[in-house]
């Protein structure tokens, strides 16, 4: 038996080392064949992590992200140590010690599924989960894993621990569109990574083993018991002393989803700037880290954002409270009920819990609790329509009951305030009339209940916030601003209108002859119809696009002069900026540049940009004010200014801006609107205390929509409200009731750190005394003249009946008892 034993040994021991050596050769053979197809890990210094598209406003602030996948990148200084222990103890706690493949930690994984039915620890290293990550699929195959250890050992020969580290850390998916560490951090607990606890950080830590089984959103459960076993791992190998691993195991399940961050609320031009952005380079863009910087003043938006909400809720106090949003009927609902229920800015979701004649209980998000007392809200009407609210309530039990899902608001001292989402909407935009860019743009009360963007998407009929726009080519066209036209009942039978037609003032009443200029800046609608039937509907229609309005959008009958067509906010704005500018076209834009992940510049604006230095210029208004007071404030006795001559062209640029208007046309529109609000229906205007502002209301028929435009050469700003579904807005309502404060409160904060500008008289405009009954010129004896601008051209010779002074002189506004007779041409 002894040689049969010995004969057996030895083949066994040929057949073991044949097994080996094969066992070698295939090993070496796979390697000789894999290795040159391999990824070179010196790559994984360079490598570019997909992370999403971010808009800023002008000064940096983020304004919006937009992609699949949230990442922020970290370097490794950034990760808290705390962290980088706890995920050692979850994936790889011997990972600065082995080269890529840690034999004893499989070994463990092992017989962890053997004894448990589950791996709780990590089978593969953090090296070769690095592998894996950036180079591999998830296929499950033998020649997988020796690709993943094969480049496991080739990334630990390139990288150092701290760098292998930092690319995992930023790599992984964490659940919840989170990729990388510091994106689950703002995900589960909207805190930056190094803001963290110790138990937030193990919690973390324990989502790269299975992100959907152990997500705290998820399964709140699962993932704390996953903490706890990291934390102790963190314990038993010395990472943390008792004290901390007890305080850890004791600390609550506090994590809850949170939206990416914003430094501005922007959302509106974020999302604007996004399909921009998306229009030029492609889906790509939400994945390549482009960071898109727009022409936003965070300054300014935020006062945007303010005016408008103020604007509305102080709208919505006029009509009154329109009751619960729904009921609720089962009590085991309302937290969810309140948990899906978005808020909007300050105004929270509450459910009725309990009600008194004088008190109401309140359920709010979260468990917390309040209430409203009738002495706080006292004031509270009910809505019965447009145009009526009730007395004020004195019994909360017959306004609600349990169940009613409600909105609050923090008052003075804390006390809770009943509240509503404001059914009605606006939208802001303003612009720098120099270049177009888009400073501030409020899209509606909340884009997060709304995402229709009504500055831009919203065509709605502009009334007479288009006037200007016509009375600018009235003005080229031979009219001044002190031709007369009847303000008379009128009947039209025009065929385009497909009916009769009798156009009415909205005070129904009728003024007679009125020179222009009086005629805009007090929105006389018959006088607007006989100038734009004077000048022609045609030649009208043509010249409007010069102002950005598209020719075929535009009505080809008279109700043209009444803005019955559709538009936009920001075209209105836009339009507007060519008063602003001193006659000059400029395209509204929003983006200024974007620039890739790295920094590079891939995208610069080039805008159309308005030469000061070219053709006119703008002073200080301190050393010029005298001179521009409202001309229907000035007398006989000021003496007419000779104008200014021209600056020479020294800047002759591809990105100068289009000139659309006579300088002079320009000036003295802006003379006219700023009598708008010095004596017209801009008047509430005059609190901001500015000579060089000007603007003009809109109202519709309804009224339904209500406009205000305005600037100053700083911004143009323009302010739309009305409903969505074109209800009425009650007759009260008016652009200067509704619109106009919004507009005030904006530029109130818009205009505080600018001193006013005043831009003087271009070459070949004049000054002439005028009767303001007839729009005749008089000599400068005539008493209660007034001081009108006129194109050089086009200066009327001196009438025939002008009195001397000391005749039967009459001072500003008396009746003319027998002076100059009316014009022959008026019509």
């Amino acid at each position: 038996m002894k040689p049969y034993f010995q004969t057996l040994c030895k083949f066994s021991l040929y057949c073991a080392v044949f097994s080996a050596g094969l066992a070698l050769i295939s090993a070496a053979g796979f390697y000789l064949y894999l290795s040159p197809r391999l990824p070179s890990p010196e790559a994984l210094r360079t490598v570019k992590l997909q992370t999403p598209l971010r808009v800023y406003s002008r000064d940096g602030l983020l304004m919006g992200e937009f992609g699949e996948k949230r990442r922020t990148p970290v370097s490794f200084s950034d990760i808290p140590e705390d962290f980088v222990h706890a995920i050692l103890s979850a994936e790889d706690d011997n990972f600065y010690n082995h080269s890529g493949v840690d034999i004893t930690g499989l070994i463990r994984a092992a017989v962890e599924l053997a004894t448990t039915g589950e791996i709780q620890s990590g089978g593969s290293t953090i090296t070769m989960q690095v592998a894996r990550n950036f180079f591999l699929s998830t296929e499950q195959s033998f020649i997988r894993k020796f690709n993943e250890i094969l480049l496991a050992l080739r990334i630990e020969d390139e990288l150092s621990k701290d760098e292998i580290l930092t690319l995992y850390a930023n790599k992984i998916f964490l659940g919840s569109r989170a990729y990388g560490v510091e994106a689950a951090a703002q995900v589960y607990y909207g805190k930056h990574i190094h803001e963290l606890s110790l138990d937030q950080l193990a919690l973390i830590a324990g989502l790269p083993k299975a992100p959907s089984a152990f997500n705290p959103l998820v399964n709140p459960a699962r993932a704390m018991a996953r903490r706890d076993w990291i934390l102790t791992r963190m314990y038993k190998l010395d990472f943390i002393d008792e004290e901390r691993f007890r305080a850890a195991l004791k600390a609550p399940m506090n994590a809850s989803y949170h939206g990416a961050s914003r430094e501005l609320e922007a959302s509106y031009i974020a999302e604007m700037a996004r399909q921009e952005a998306i229009d030029k380079f492609g889906l790509d863009a939400y994945n390549e880290g482009y960071r898109v910087f727009t022409t936003v003043d965070s300054k300014l938006q935020l006062a945007a954002n303010q005016s408008l909400r103020d604007g509305l809720e102080s709208y919505d106090a006029r009509h009154g409270y329109r009751g619960a949003e729904r009921h609720v009927p089962d009590p085991a609902n309302w937290p969810d009920t309140l948990i899906k229920t978005p808020d909007s800015g300050p105004l929270l979701a509450a459910i009725v819990t309990a009600v008194s004649a004088d008190k109401v209980d309140l359920l709010l998000k979260f468990g917390a609790a309040g209430s409203l007392s009738l002495q706080n809200n006292s004031e509270i009407r009910l809505y019965i329509n447009e145009n009526a609210r009730s007395a004020p309530v004195r019994d909360f039990s017959s306004l609600f009951k349990p169940g009613d899902l409600i909105r609050v608001r923090k008052g003075p001292d804390d006390a809770w305030l009943l509240a509503q989402v404001p059914q009605a909407q606006a939208a802001l935009v303003a612009i720098d009339p120099e270049n177009g860019a888009i400073r501030a743009l409020v899209g509606g009360f909340d884009f997060e209940l709304s995402h229709f963007n009504r500055a831009v998407q919203a065509e709605r009929q502009p009334g007479s916030n288009f006037k200007p726009f016509i009375y600018a080519k009235a003005l080229e066209s031979g009219m001044t601003a002190a031709t007369l036209i009847n303000d008379a009942p009128v009947v039209f039978r025009d065929p385009n209108l497909e009916k009769v037609w009798r156009p009415e003032n909205d005070s129904g009443k009728f003024y007679g002859p009125t020179r222009l200029r009086k005629a805009l800046y007090l929105s006389r609608n018959l006088v607007s119809i006989r100038i734009l039937r004077q000048i022609g509907i045609k030649r009208t229609i043509a010249s409007m696009e010069r102002f950005g309005f598209d020719p075929e959008s535009l009505p080809k009958n008279l109700s043209l002069a009444l803005g019955t067509q559709a538009t936009t906010p920001l075209k209105i704005a836009n339009g507007y900026t060519a008063f602003a500018n001193g006659g000059y076209r400029v395209n509204h834009h929003v983006v200024d540049r974007i620039e890739s992940e790295n920094g590079e510049l891939i995208f610069q604006a080039n805008p159309a940009t308005v030469c000061r230095d070219c053709d006119s210029r703008t002073v200080p208004a301190a050393l010029t004010a005298d001179a521009f007071s409202p001309l229907e404030q000035l007398f006989v006795e000021s003496t007419p200014r000779e104008a200014n001559s021209m600056a020479v062209d020294t800047m002759a640029s591809p990105t100068r801006a289009e000139r659309i208007m006579d300088a002079r046309v320009a000036f003295i529109m802006d003379s006219i609107l700023k009598d708008a609000i010095k004596l017209g229906t801009g008047k509430k205007a005059l609190v901001l205390n500015r000579d060089d502002i000007a603007g003009k209301t809109g109202t519709t028929n309804g009224p339904r929509d209500v406009w205000f435009s305005g600037y100053s050469p700083h911004l143009v700003a323009t302010v739309w409200v009305g409903f969505d579904e074109n209800h009425l807005l009650g007759r009260n309502e008016y652009g200067g009731s509704a619109a106009l404060p919004i507009w005030i409160d904006f530029m109130k904060s818009a205009l505080a750190d600018k001193p006013p500008l005043l831009r003087p008289p271009p070459p070949g405009l004049v000054t002439a005394r005028i009767d303001p009954n007839t729009g005749q010129r008089v000599g400068p004896g005539y008493r209660g003249a007034l001081l009108e601008y006129f194109l050089e051209e086009k200066t009327p010779p001196l009438s025939r009946g002008n009195r001397p002074v000391g005749g039967n002189s009459r001072g500003a506004g008396e009746e003319d008892n027998g002076g100059s007779r009316l014009p022959d041409n008026l019509f």
